[in-house]
């Protein structure tokens, strides 16, 4: 993983898990249009860290995830 200080994510536009709940608690947040890499973070902590997983293995994450029985 890159650390966030290579990119600019200022203007990033942030969107919560659909698992949120309405307190926020718990919550990680990504950014979309970032090219190459996907950038989370914590909900709790806006302008804290942010990880940027490459593009392919967050694909390879949600993919597993939909497939895991967890979800279905």
């Amino acid at each position: 993983m890159k650390r966030s200080s290579r990119f600019d994510l200022n203007s990033a536009h942030w969107r919560k898990s659909s698992y949120s709940n309405a307190e926020g608690a718990d919550c990680v947040e990504i950014a979309d249009g970032v090219p190459g890499v996907v950038p989370v973070r914590d909900s709790k902590a806006p302008t804290g860290p942010a990880l940027l997983i490459p593009a392919d293995a967050w694909r390879g994450f949600i993919t597993a995830v939909k497939a895991s029985s967890l979800i279905n």
